[in-house]
C-alpha cells in the first residue's frame, strides 16, 4: 500500500536535491566569471609591471630592477610568462611547457596545447612582446572550491530540513489519522456525521464526502428497517386469514363445505402472492437499491403492450379500456423498461379496481411543455383532495377502497417516478380520476 507520507517525503528530499545541485551549478558558474576576471586582471597587473624596455636575453632568476619583479613573476607556479624581442627572439621564459603559441594576438585569447586549454594575455612593450599565459584549470579548480565553500552550509543543515520537513508532513497528515481513527472506532449502527472542527481546506472536502455517504447510508438502512416492518405488518394479517381457513378446510364436514373452504384458501394464497410480488417490486425500487439503467424507452409502444396485457381483465369487468395517442408527439424517456412497465401496470389495475363495472379507463401518451407525459384517465369515484397525498403512502388504502388490496400499488407508482426523475399528479377528470406521470425532457 502506497504511503502518501513516505511520497512526500521522497518528493520533497527529491526537490531539496535537485535544487541545491541547481544552486550549485549556479553558484559554480557565478564564481568561474568571478575567477576569470580577477585572474584576468590579475594578468593585465603583472604585465603592466613588467620593465618597459628588454635589450638582452634574460635568465631566470629575472630581475628588472623592480623591487617586486621577481616575486610578480614566481609568485604562482602555473603562470608562464614568455618574453620575445622584436626579431622574433625570445628574451624570457619562465617555464619550458606547455608550448604556447610563437605567434601572439594581442589581448587575450585562449590556446590548447598538450597539456590542456590555456589562457593567454599578450602585450607589447616597446619593442618587446610579453605573453603570460595560465592554465584554465586553475581557474575551475577555484571556482569549485568558492561553490562548494558557499554549498557546504546547506550540505550541513540538510539533515535539519529532512527533520523539518518530516514533521511538517506528519502534522499535516494528522487530521486523516484522526478521521481514519474515528471512522475505525464507530459500529455499524453509529452513522453520525464525522466532527469537522478545525478541519483543513485539503481534508473538508473528504471530511463532507463521508458525511454525505454516512447520511445516505443511514437513510438507506432507516428505509430498509421501515420496509421490513411494513413488510411484516402486512404478511400478518393474510398469513393469519390463511392459518383460519386452512383450519376451516380441516373442520368441513361436507363436500360443499370443504370446497367452498378451498375456494377461500384459493383466494387468499391468490392475494398473498400479489402482496409478496408488490413488496418485492418495491423493495427492487428503493431509492440507490439498483439505479436503473438510461435506455431510450418509446413510451407509446410500452403503452400499447401494457394495454393488450391489461385488455381481458378488463373485459372480464365490462370495463372499455383504450390507448388514446397522439400520433407524432415525442413519446421517447430514459430509464428502465420493465420499472415503467410496472408503473403503468400499477396504474391500469387500480383503475380496474375502483371503476365500477361498465367504466371507461383512456391511456394517453403526450408531450407536454415539461417533457414526456402519461396519463391513465378514468370515469370511477375518483379519489378526494385530502386523501390525495397519502395514497401515495405504503399500505395506506382509502376508507372505501374494495377488498383485496394492499395500498402498495401508487407506492411503487411514487417510487418507480422518483428513481426516473418524474412528478405524479393525481387531478379530477369530472368525473373520474387523472393520473398523470411527467418525464423529463431526454438529453
Amino acid at each position: 500500500m502506497r504511503s502518501i507520507q513516505r511520497t512526500l517525503l521522497w518528493w520533497l528530499a527529491a526537490g531539496l536535491a535537485v535544487g541545491i545541485a541547481v544552486a550549485t551549478a549556479l553558484i559554480y558558474g557565478q564564481a568561474r566569471q568571478e575567477a576569470n576576471a580577477l585572474f584576468d586582471y590579475q594578468m593585465k597587473q603583472l604585465a603592466a609591471a613588467l620593465p618597459s624596455q628588454f635589450s638582452a636575453p634574460v635568465a631566470p632568476p629575472f630581475d628588472s630592477g623592480s623591487p617586486t619583479g621577481a616575486d610578480l613573476l614566481h609568485a604562482d607556479e602555473d603562470v608562464v610568462i614568455h618574453i620575445w624581442d622584436g626579431s622574433g627572439r625570445s628574451l624570457y621564459l619562465s617555464h619550458s611547457h606547455p608550448a604556447l603559441p610563437p605567434q601572439a594576438e594581442l589581448g587575450f585569447s585562449n590556446a590548447q596545447t598538450n597539456s590542456g586549454e590555456w589562457r593567454i594575455y599578450s602585450v607589447q612593450l616597446g619593442p618587446a612582446v610579453v605573453q603570460i599565459a595560465q592554465p584554465m584549470s586553475a581557474r575551475r579548480t577555484l571556482a569549485a572550491h568558492m561553490a562548494l565553500r558557499t554549498v557546504a552550509p546547506l550540505l550541513l543543515l540538510l539533515p535539519l530540513l529532512g527533520w523539518l520537513v518530516w514533521l511538517a508532513v506528519g502534522r499535516g497528515l494528522r487530521p486523516l489519522r484522526e478521521i481514519a481513527s474515528e471512522v475505525s472506532a464507530r459500529d455499524a449502527n453509529t452513522l453520525a456525521p464525522l466532527s469537522v472542527r478545525n478541519m483543513p481546506e485539503e481534508i473538508a472536502p473528504l471530511s463532507d464526502a463521508l458525511n454525505q455517504l454516512l447520511g445516505r447510508l443511514a437513510h438507506a438502512i432507516d428505509t430498509q428497517r421501515a420496509f421490513v416492518a411494513d413488510a411484516a405488518h402486512a404478511l400478518r394479517t393474510p398469513l393469519a386469514a390463511l392459518q383460519l381457513q386452512a383450519q376451516l378446510v380441516e373442520r368441513a364436514e361436507s363436500a360443499e363445505a370443504r370446497q367452498e373452504a378451498v375456494g377461500q384458501l384459493r383466494q387468499g394464497l391468490e392475494r398473498l402472492t400479489h402482496l409478496v410480488a408488490q413488496l418485492l417490486t418495491l423493495a427492487r425500487q428503493e431509492p440507490g437499491a439498483v439505479p436503473p439503467p438510461h435506455e431510450p424507452i418509446d413510451l407509446r409502444e410500452l403503452a400499447v403492450g401494457v394495454v393488450a396485457d391489461m385488455s381481458q381483465a378488463a373485459i372480464n369487468r365490462d370495463i372499455d379500456l383504450g390507448l388514446d395517442d397522439k400520433a407524432g408527439s415525442q413519446a421517447t424517456v430514459r430509464g428502465d423498461a420493465d420499472a415503467l412497465r410496472i408503473l403503468l401496470t400499477n396504474l391500469v389495475d387500480n383503475a380496474l379496481q375502483y371503476i365500477p363495472r361498465g367504466g371507461r379507463i383512456d391511456v394517453r401518451v403526450s408531450e407536454a411543455a415539461a417533457g414526456v407525459e402519461l396519463a391513465v384517465i378514468d370515469n370511477g369515484p375518483g379519489i378526494s383532495a385530502a386523501e390525495r397525498e397519502r395514497v401515495f403512502d405504503r399500505f395506506y388504502r382509502v376508507p372505501d377502497a374494495p377488498t383485496g388490496g394492499s395500498g402498495l400499488g401508487l407506492a411503487i407508482v411514487a417510487e418507480i417516478a422518483q428513481s426516473h426523475g418524474a412528478r405524479v399528479f393525481l387531478e379530477d377528470a369530472a368525473p373520474g380520476l387523472r393520473v398523470r406521470v411527467v418525464f423529463p425532457v431526454i438529453a
